[in-house]
């Protein structure tokens, strides 16, 4: 699986380069600014982009303005952002146009690395993958819609909202796959979200989670 990675700090760079590689990616690039980042995946895209939110020039928000970018011209391109902070708005716009492949993740996620490899090959597969603590800072809010859901399709939507599969969420709530799906339902049913050809349901109740839908 082929990966670039975007990341200004050289040791940190290096360090998801080898942890990535040490499991058995292939790190085709390994750039420190967007300009590099567009250059390298517009010549050849990867399987998947891991890029810090705060690249130079200006270490505000370049890294996701670079990637966002390269979604517009690689549609479904997979892009999973590392972030020091949580930041609604960032993770939001990135999943706004309900593609999935596409994850956020603070950087303290990185030493762990079972996670965060399993994050940086869920994006890669077309999933998504969100930090659960910016779920957690996330789900404070009674928003639109949510406030018609049961603790437990709260809790299942939370874990959505990480990225997780059916089975995995019945893994962590130590439920069935049937009771899972039967609460997923209710999830799109609650939130207003039928089912439709080209809209990946799952990212749109995510979105609405966060007040983003």
């Amino acid at each position: 699986m082929r990966v670039v990675i975007a990341e200004d700090l050289a040791l940190l760079r290096d360090g998801i380069a080898r942890l990535l590689t040490d499991n058995g990616f292939e790190v085709v690039a390994a750039v420190e600014d967007g300009a590099a980042l567009e250059r390298v995946v517009d010549a050849d895209p990867p399987d998947v982009c891991v890029v810090d939110v705060r690249l130079p020039p200006g270490f505000r928000d370049e890294g996701l303005r670079t990637a966002l970018a390269l979604r517009e011209r690689h549609p479904g391109l997979p892009i999973l952002i590392l972030s020091q902070y949580v930041e609604r708005t960032y993770a939001a716009e990135l999943l706004s146009d309900g593609r999935g492949a596409v994850g956020y993740l603070l950087k303290d996620r990185v030493s762990d690395v079972k996670d965060f490899v399993e994050a940086v090959r869920r994006v890669a597969g077309g999933g998504t993958a969100m930090d659960p603590e910016a779920v957690a800072q996330l789900l404070g809010g009674r928003r639109g819609g949510l406030e018609d859901l049961t603790p437990r399709e709260r809790d299942v939507l939370g874990l959505m909202a990480e990225g997780r599969s059916n089975a995995g969420i019945a893994e962590t709530l130590v439920i069935s796959h049937g009771a899972v799906e039967k609460h997923i339902s209710n999830v799109f049913f609650k939130l207003g979200l039928p089912q439709a050809e080209h809209d990946h349901r799952r990212v749109l109740a995510v979105l609405t989670w966060m007040g983003a839908a």
